[in-house]
């Protein structure tokens, strides 16, 4: 499913293992660029294929990932909105780029891909997930942090996260961007608003 095509549309997304914490930075960015009145979107990407059973036609839910997520760029982008922030885990891999090339039409991808040790995810896991999945989740998160590693694109922007502040880290995420500082095109859902500056923190 694809989209009419967006002038200087782009996406930001912030990819990383389970637990190195990208939900909370992805809330963060988006704190920071309403602070300083940058149009964007934000989208957790896990939320896109939570159904079951799985389509027939569809047993990994890729379809509908897409076209949920074609949806929801449409509506934004009668909004006048041109930036996009997404979360999810594998999305900075170079296999996902078809992904947002359909759904979005050709964006400008900014890949970021937060990292954590294997301590530091553990912990994060464990005050999360009190169930019976907890040990699966760190299995896959070892797994998912290996695979990451070795085959997110060279041009990613990776930001370490253990012991750092999310407000320092999601800072990091917006200064990879550009978009503080005029340096790529704003799109019109800009139109009429001053820039202005980030607070500190």
């Amino acid at each position: 499913m694809e989209n009419p095509r967006v002038e200087n549309a782009e996406v930001l997304l912030i990819g990383g293992r389970s637990g190195v914490g990208k939900t909370s930075v992805g809330l963060e960015v988006a704190a920071r660029l309403r602070a300083a009145d940058i149009g964007h979107a934000l989208i957790e990407g896990d939320l896109l294929d939570l159904v079951h059973p799985a389509p027939r036609d569809d047993p990994d839910r890729s379809r509908i990932t897409e076209r949920n997520l074609a949806a929801l760029w449409a509506n934004y982008t009668e909004l006048g909105c041109r930036r996009l922030v997404y979360t999810n885990t594998a999305s900075v891999l170079g296999s996902e780029e078809r992904l947002f090339t359909r759904a979005l039409d050709g964006p400008r991808i900014i890949r970021v891909l937060l990292t954590a040790t294997d301590a530091t995810v553990e912990q994060r896991l464990t005050a999360r997930e009190q169930g019976s999945e907890l040990e699966q989740q760190l299995r896959r998160s070892e797994f998912m942090a290996r695979h990451l590693s070795a085959h997110t694109p060279p041009d990613a922007h990776r930001i370490a996260t253990d012991g750092r502040d999310v407000r320092d880290i999601a800072a990091r995420v917006v200064a990879a961007t550009g978009w503080a500082t005029g340096s790529t095109p704003r799109g019109t859902c800009d139109e009429g608003h001053t820039m202005g500056g980030f607070p500190p923190g």
